[in-house]
């Protein structure tokens, strides 16, 4: 059922929310709600050998059609999601991409590998591939290269963080953090140590974890010259991550670096919700897509 063509008003979705999230996932509501006018994907783009080295690409629909699409000026989000570094599939991200294409934002949803199949750095190694593959197809598929952005919400924020902040992760790939025009974290942990939860101690070797694997920890060594801007978002009570700890104090790090950021915290969103309000059925819980399309509006010129 597509939420999105029925004949019922915004405001009755609105109601029906509650009762639906307990017959299924909100991924999969949200997903309902998405409608199918507003982009063109290609799905199932390989970015490296392995099963899970795959993404999604959406693109915004052009007035002018396949020739607006073909001048290649259109910015570029490389999307990953959370999941404690342990769960999560591109598929289910599909109103991410629809959002950001309705704004006339390219977005490639990736995917990445997981654990307990493998261990920090192994899902930041391929991430940084994912932005790779951007910057090497952005033109084909209608963008611009020279306008990427990395994004991601909760665990995905750390990874978009990192391959920001991290020069060893995208120099690995032939890239610097530098030839990024931005970078947002969505309810991000940027400094966890040490490690209560179980999931994230295996993914990151609990008791093992080197200092350097935390985002905040490459903050401190930023410079406005080789990093480029942040947008970070969260909710003001987080039952997942340390807001003041993650959000806040990356936001501080990045200032007294003289690195440009922005930062907003909601205390109309969870964890979870920060980036359900991404799609437009419920957009008015809080302006992230809106923060979001200003932010790359604001930083799409070429670096």
């Amino acid at each position: 059922m597509n939420l999105m063509n029925s004949k019922l008003p915004r405001r009755s979705l609105f109601a029906m929310l509650p009762a639906l999230l307990t017959a299924c996932s909100v991924l999969d509501v949200l997903n309902a709600t998405v409608p199918s006018d507003t982009y063109r994907s290609f799905a199932d783009l390989p970015y490296g050998s392995q099963p899970r080295q795959k993404l999604d690409i959406y693109m915004p629909l052009q007035p002018q059609g396949d020739k607006a699409l073909a001048s290649g000026s259109t910015p570029l989000v490389v999307f990953f999601y959370g999941g404690s570094w342990s769960s999560g599939n591109r598929a289910d991200y599909r109103f991410v991409g629809e959002a950001l294409a309705s704004r006339g934002i390219a977005a490639v949803v990736a995917d990445y590998r997981l654990s307990p199949d493998v261990r920090y750095p192994v899902f930041l190694q391929d991430s940084a591939l994912a932005i790779r593959w951007a910057f090497d197809n952005a033109q084909k598929y209608g963008a611009d290269p020279g306008r990427v952005f990395v994004m991601g919400h909760s665990a995905g924020a750390y990874n978009a963080a990192m391959l920001a902040l991290d020069k060893r992760l995208l120099s690995e790939v032939g890239l610097t953090p530098a030839m990024l025009a931005g970078w947002v974290g969505l309810a991000g942990p940027y400094d966890f140590l040490p490690i209560g939860d179980r999931k994230t101690q295996v993914a990151f070797q609990w008791p093992n974890t080197p200092a350097d694997s935390q985002a905040l920890f490459h903050a401190s060594s930023a410079a406005p010259a080789t990093s480029p801007p942040a947008l970070l978002l969260a909710p003001v009570n987080d039952n997942l991550v340390n807001t003041q700890r993650s959000t806040v104090g990356m936001a501080q790090r990045l200032k007294s670096r003289g690195v440009q950021v922005q930062s907003e915290l909601y205390d109309s969103v969870s964890h979870i919700t920060i980036v359900a309000a991404m799609a437009h059925v419920l957009k008015s819980r809080a302006p992230v897509l809106e923060r979001v399309t200003a932010f790359v509006q604001l930083n799409q010129a070429k670096r």
